[in-house]
């Protein structure tokens, strides 16, 4: 199997490489995980993992700056072939980003990015959360348990989306999307790489995972 963890000038990518290696390693699987900026090996790959951190706009601008890379991703998503959002890389699912300018996504998952509410609250959520899923919800999920905390760095999220592709939320304020999924596509707006536990069982169910 090979993994390509898209190189676009933003994300946390080795950390989320190191991830995927001890996910596969726990897992006894053999799994090539390539750090890339190059699209033909992006639409060779198995499985796409897309991390980003920073603004929606600035991620989005910094993979269409890598000629051939948007299209790269889109033909492979297409092919049915399993896609991991992290960060702002899941952001990019969605339809729009809202932050400092309108910029589209690829429009994969229903919704806007936008600021978070969080009244009374401190931007950007900083730290660990708690997941509200229910058991079952998909396979993603698999072996972990509601209340499980994963690693969250974000002042904007995913707004007017629908319910179907959400897969697991988090409270800041009220209710937040925290994990989406919507076919072959997946993301998680923490930052699985950091999560521990919780991160590296995620990853081993994507590795897994035949959607």
């Amino acid at each position: 199997m090979k993994v390509a963890v898209v190189d676009y000038g933003s994300g946390n990518l080795a950390s989320a490489s190191r991830a995927l290696a001890l996910a596969a390693e726990r897992l006894q699987l053999s799994a090539e995980v390539v750090i890339t900026a190059d699209p033909d090996a992006v639409a060779r790959a198995d499985r796409i993992v897309l991390p980003g951190q920073g603004a929606f706009a600035d991620c989005a601008a910094g993979l269409a700056a890598v000629s051939g890379m948007r299209d790269a991703i889109e033909a492979h998503a297409t092919r049915g072939n399993p896609f991991l959002g992290i960060c702002v890389g899941m952001q990019l699912m969605a339809e729009r980003g809202l932050e400092h300018a309108v910029t589209p996504g690829f429009g994969w998952i229903k919704g806007d990015v936008a600021e978070m509410p969080a009244t009374g609250l401190r931007l950007p959520q900083m730290g660990w959360n708690g997941l509200d899923f229910e058991i079952g919800a998909h396979e993603l999920l698999e072996g972990l348990t509601p209340g499980d905390h994963a690693y969250f760095v974000h002042s904007y999220a995913l707004i007017d989306g629908v319910p179907a592709e959400t897969i697991a939320t988090t409270d800041y304020g009220g209710p937040v999307v925290a994990f989406v999924a919507a076919g072959n596509r997946a993301g998680t707006q923490f930052h699985v790489e950091k999560s521990q536990e919780v991160g590296i069982r995620i990853l081993m169910n994507f590795l897994r995972w035949n959607p």
